[in-house]
């Protein structure tokens, strides 16, 4: 929303209004303020570039030396049964040879994966970037890009025709991005938070009646692993066992700098406050915390693997993936009284 001009005594010798066009009348200078910019759309976090430690050093030399290691064992094995036995030598060799084809293949996929993610993370970049700077040939270079990501999803086949006959109209970057996120985003982010609120009433109910805390563990482990997947399918395809390790190292992360590893005090005190742990036994309500704690980091994933900020849509919150979990608490209360 624009201002309405205002009026100030303007000093002929302040160099400050040098070079700014001004209306004077008499004494008086017109300047038209200009509307305040929110720094919260145009403020971009930068991204670290992640340089070479000396971790990453000793893993790259030592995985160099098993793999010369592992290759000078096998090529010594396979002249061994060589001279001892043709037969044996050209088995030997055609294990190896299946080995390491099915090494390939593993790591193509480990390197495709690496790349749909980070593919995944650029598009959001990009997408924050144009809609801070208003660069509609940016939002429409991302736009085609969700498309092409997503054109063999038949989940997306509505939003894409959709889109597709919106996209002559609309000549704004936050426009754009909009219908984009509308199109595209909504029906996924609708799956992502269901299977998030399914493994959480999985984790809490489970932990709920689980007798020992060795399976509490192994079996959170476990579902959070799933849920990683489940939402990294959901948005970019789903991952080896690599691009999971790097998806849950990424959630990590996102939850430190976030702060969302806690529940929230408010959300705490609708589950366990008011007396609900003297009502019921601590084990239901540790399971209420798990269910909770898995919540957050299937949250936090949908965050990471979104490759669209959200633009008019509002983030999901706990009460919404996890409020079912909050609302044992009145019928308990009500079963109690």
């Amino acid at each position: 929303m624009s201002k309405a001009p205002r009026a100030i005594r303007l000093d002929p010798a302040s160099p400050d209004m040098a070079g700014d066009e001004i209306s004077r009348e008499g004494g008086v200078a017109i300047l038209p303020e200009s509307e305040p910019i929110d720094a919260a759309e145009t403020t971009v976090v930068p991204v670290a570039r992640r340089r070479w430690s000396w971790g990453g050093l000793f893993i790259a030399g030592l995985s160099g030396f098993l793999t010369l290691s592992i290759g000078v064992w096998a090529e010594r094995t396979i002249v061994s049964l060589m001279n001892q036995s043709p037969v044996l030598g050209y088995a030997a060799l055609a294990c190896a040879a299946v080995a390491a084809l099915a090494l390939l293949v593993m790591l193509a996929r480990v390197l495709r994966d690496i790349l749909r993610e980070r593919k995944v993370e650029a598009l959001r970049l990009r997408a924050t970037s144009a809609l801070a700077d208003s660069d509609l040939t940016e939002a429409r270079a991302v736009t085609d890009e969700l498309t092409q990501l997503y054109a063999s999803r038949a989940d997306t086949a509505k939003g894409r025709a959709l889109l597709a006959d919106s996209l002559p109209q609309l000549f704004a970057a936050r426009d754009l991005l909009t219908v984009t996120e509308r199109s595209l985003m909504t029906p996924l982010d609708a799956a992502a938070q269901a299977q998030i609120a399914q493994a959480a009433r999985r984790v809490s109910l489970v932990t709920a009646v689980s007798p020992r805390a060795l399976v509490d563990v192994v079996f959170v482990l476990v579902a959070c692993a799933r849920l990683l997947r489940s939402i990294a399918g959901i948005y970019a395809g789903r991952p080896g066992t690599l691009g999971l390790l790097r998806l849950a190292r990424q959630v990590l992360n996102h939850l430190v700098l976030t702060g969302g590893i806690a529940a929230g005090d408010a959300v705490i005190q609708q589950v366990v406050g008011q007396g609900l742990a003297a009502r019921l036994s601590a084990k239901l309500g540790e399971g209420v915390i798990n269910g909770m704690l898995t919540a957050r980091i299937g949250l936090a994933a949908l965050a990471v693997c979104r490759p669209l900020p959200f633009v008019e849509a509002p983030p999901p919150t706990l009460a919404d993936v996890a409020g079912d979990l909050a609302s044992w608490r009145g019928s308990s209360e009500q079963a109690t009284s």
